[in-house]
């Protein structure tokens, strides 16, 4: 974009910058959610809740397929190449 574009645009440039800080939480709540360390901790959390008696052997079935899904997507995403593509 030229020095013109950039003029123009200047007034939006508080919304730009929101827009910017929104994707980086975004991003970052991604990260967290799909991070294998966690999924593995939640799944943990939820084999004790079985053994404790807090849940029934179908909500954890339930439960644990979701977390497995959370895994598989969280250890595909960090199969990514550089560009953004995925080596599959």
């Amino acid at each position: 974009m030229g020095l013109i574009g950039e003029v123009l645009l200047l007034p939006f440039a508080p919304v730009r910058g929101s827009l910017w800080a929104v994707r980086q939480v975004l991003a970052e709540a991604e990260r967290q959610y799909y991070d294998p360390a966690a999924v593995r901790a939640e799944l943990a959390r939820l084999e004790e809740r079985l053994d404790a008696g807090e849940i029934d052997e179908e909500e954890f079935d339930r439960l644990e397929d979701a977390l497995l899904d959370r895994l598989e997507t969280g250890l595909g995403r960090g199969r990514g190449t550089a560009d953004g593509t995925t080596t599959r």
